[in-house]
């Protein structure tokens, strides 16, 4: 088996977290070498991390320094101590992430340690979540859903005035102080928020990342698109609701039934074995189908120009990508049709699912409805 080598913190690095479930601002080393996994900790950490690393043993930078500080007569730098540490370790040859910073790599080579960076992702076991992991999802998904009940809660209570403009407590309601609210209510439920969670109105809706800024206005498409952190597990949640605060158009509803439809034809769909590309291209045919094909007008994309999906778990964008898989037991995904239609607006219904062995299960479970 390859020996392992990541240097990062792991409030970035899912890789590291995933490896070690310690949790760390300031990058620290992580060796893996003959089923035996090792910390590189620096007297900040060293405690907690041999209280809470799930690893089979603990380093002290700091203790190492020194003894190579003996075997050099002068004070090494941080490179050679690592270096140091994984010769230690009878380790020669390591494999690391595609993004391992090129100083460190370049100093490793220098003191004769071979790296080799992973071309595909670092831990292909990511893929495929344990039964832990998906309750891990399902409390991340229960805190986001917490998010859009407070933005539910908020457009109702919301008044209709002049211009359609919305009010709420006595002010303008707009997407940022709605993202306010919602992400105020996310970690009072233990959500580390997105900070930049989609809140979007009317034309602003039909770019899908626009995160929305400005006044909202009554009888125009809102999509709401939050993905929050368990602040517990580590795990992401991941769901969108598009509403409407006051009276749909037809042309609006037809939108919104289209795109649930949409959705509703993926998940049929959904088993071991399946072409995730293959059922995305019949989603495609079915919105073109529905007088909703993918064009450009007037420079700007209008129908559905997004993948069905992505994979989920530690990353909000977790390795997997649904149109390039073929579906096994294990995956979660996100199935997110949208169509955004310039002039009218932008719909996206998304929520989160496990592939089974006979089919997948849902695990995000707020309802979805047009008005409020």
């Amino acid at each position: 088996m390859p020996s392992r080598l990541i240097i990062s913190e792991s409030e970035r690095s899912a890789d590291m977290f995933y490896a070690t479930r310690f949790r760390a601002p300031d990058p620290f080393v992580y060796l893996e070498h003959r089923g035996k996994k090792f910390l590189l900790l620096s007297d900040l950490e060293i405690d907690r991390g041999r209280r809470e690393a799930k690893v089979d043993a603990v380093f002290s930078s700091s203790e190492l320094q020194d003894q190579l500080k003996q075997r050099l007569k002068r004070t090494p730098n941080s490179e050679e101590v690592i270096a140091f540490f994984i010769k230690q370790q009878g380790v020669r040859s390591v494999l690391v992430p595609r993004d391992f910073p090129l100083g460190m790599a370049h100093d490793l080579k220098k003191a004769d340690v071979i790296i080799t960076p992973v071309k595909a992702d670092f831990f292909a076991e990511r893929a495929i979540k344990t039964a832990q992991e998906v309750a891990a999802l399902r409390s991340a998904l229960k805190i986001t859903e917490i998010g859009l009940a407070r933005a539910h809660e908020i457009l109702k209570s919301s008044s209709i005035k002049k211009n359609r403009r919305l009010e709420w407590a006595h002010q303008p309601l707009t997407s940022e102080l709605m993202r306010c609210e919602i992400e105020s209510a996310i970690l009072r439920a233990g959500g580390i928020p997105a900070g930049d969670s989609i809140i979007s109105g009317g034309q602003q809706a039909c770019d899908p990342h626009e995160r929305g800024h400005g006044p909202l206005h009554a009888n125009e498409l809102i999509v709401i698109d939050l993905f929050p952190r368990d602040q517990k597990s580590g795990y992401y949640g991941d769901l969108t609701r598009t509403v409407v605060r006051g009276k749909a158009s037809e042309g609006q509803r037809q939108l919104w039934e289209t795109a649930l439809q949409g959705q509703e034809q993926v998940l049929e769909k959904l088993k071991p074995g399946v072409s995730g590309k293959k059922i995305h291209t019949a989603l495609e045919n079915f919105f073109s189908e529905q007088g909703y094909p993918k064009e450009k007008k007037n420079g700007r994309w209008s129908g559905f120009f997004h993948g069905t999906g992505h994979s989920l778990g530690l990353e909000i964008h977790d390795g997997l990508r649904f149109g390039k898989t073929i579906l096994k037991p294990g995956h979660v995904f996100t199935i997110e049709p949208g169509l955004y239609i310039p002039g009218l607006g932008g719909v996206r219904h998304e929520d989160v699912v496990v592939i089974t062995e006979k089919g997948y299960r849902l695990l995000s479970s707020f309802p979805k409805t047009l008005e409020v």
